[in-house]
């Protein structure tokens, strides 16, 4: 892995405490030493983003995973502000959800999401989908620099 996939923050936003407890151990697993930063709704999502309150010296994510099913604010309605808004569009963000509708992947896609992946059942699926995760959008893809 190359040193800037090291700089780059991971933000993820799912309300399970156990989805994000097996996420990071995933991530760990494959080595992924991001600095990884989690909340649990869609409010969260933006204030981390937009640097509000308790996250007011938060880092710019280079990478967002998103849950579609969140109270408050669910995954679909903060996607819409974030793809809305020209400061923060061009962070990429992957649905990463339980949910294999046809009508949450097409709206999803409608609103700008950059994947859409059902979360795995098992703790080894989910090790290979970060390991692919990690490889695809660290190692192969050029990302803009976050620059605040």
């Amino acid at each position: 892995m190359s040193e800037i996939a090291k700089t780059i923050t991971i933000l993820m936003a799912d309300d399970d405490p156990d989805d994000r407890m097996l996420a990071q151990e995933a991530l760990s697993e494959n080595r992924l030493a991001n600095d990884l930063h989690f909340v649990e709704d869609g409010e969260q999502l933006l204030d981390f983003l937009y640097q509000r309150g308790k996250y007011a010296e938060s880092p710019r994510p280079g990478l967002i995973l998103l849950d579609l099913n969140m109270p408050r604010m669910d995954g679909r309605e903060a996607l819409r502000h974030i793809k809305g808004d020209a400061d923060l569009r061009r962070i990429p963000v992957i649905v990463l959800t339980t949910s294999k509708a046809e009508e949450d992947i097409v709206r999803s896609y409608d609103l700008g999401v950059n994947s859409f992946i059902s979360k795995p059942v098992t703790f080894d699926e989910l090790v290979d989908v970060t390991r692919k995760i990690g490889d695809y959008w660290f190692g192969i893809v050029e990302l803009p620099k976050n620059a605040k």
